[in-house]
């Protein structure tokens, strides 16, 4: 049997829209996210908030392995989004990610082109924790002054490969990062060095 989506459609897509953008506008500061969701695992309630929240049809998702290997995950997000799924990560909108410590490095994603850096792609990492503290310094766009903060897990090299992401800018991947009740952005703009 299929798991419902939203209770309350639109509302419940508003809300975790709202949730998203505010924690994209301020790097760092994890925002309250509840969608009161059970989807099938390995899909988190988070993951599938922003799923249902931010794709459809004209945006490609890229499932990563644990999540691909579950038929229940893309039944569920093909039924409640009508989004496409790929294989191929820079073919990807949107990348979900169940297993940060094995996403594949960002550079396989797509970083948007020169006329077109909206086309880049936005990974959401399901975390299994994101606390403040020593981890990550975050400065930018959003910040005052400093931010730390401490996701974990994060993939190998992760403040190497932002790095590199970073010095694209516009051009880049954006991410979203999720814990259980609670979203995290990490947008293209931002610095990121070991705190």
């Amino acid at each position: 049997m299929l798991a419902p989506g939203f209770a309350d459609p639109v509302h419940d897509a508003q809300a975790t829209f709202r949730a998203v953008m505010d924690a994209l506008a301020r790097p760092g500061l994890p925002r309250p996210l509840t969608p009161g969701l059970n989807p099938p695992v390995p899909l988190t309630p988070e993951l599938a908030a922003v799923a249902l929240a931010l794709t459809d049809a004209d945006t490609p998702v890229w499932l990563d392995a644990g999540l691909a290997a579950e038929p229940a995950v893309a039944t569920y997000l093909r039924f409640h989004t009508g989004a496409p799924l790929t294989e191929d990560p820079a073919g990807a909108a949107f990348a979900l990610v169940s297993d940060p410590a094995r996403c594949p490095p960002l550079a396989a994603f797509a970083p948007g082109t020169p006329a077109y850096p909206d086309t880049s792609t936005t990974l959401v990492l399901a975390c299994a924790a994101i606390t403040d503290g020593e981890g990550l310094s975050l400065t930018g766009p959003g910040i005052r002054g400093t931010v730390r903060v401490a996701p974990a897990p994060l993939p190998e090299g992760f403040v190497a490969q932002r790095a590199e992401n970073h010095a694209g800018f516009p051009l880049g991947v954006d991410l979203i990062l999720t814990t259980p009740g609670r979203v995290a952005g990490l947008p293209r703009s931002t610095t990121v060095t070991e705190g």
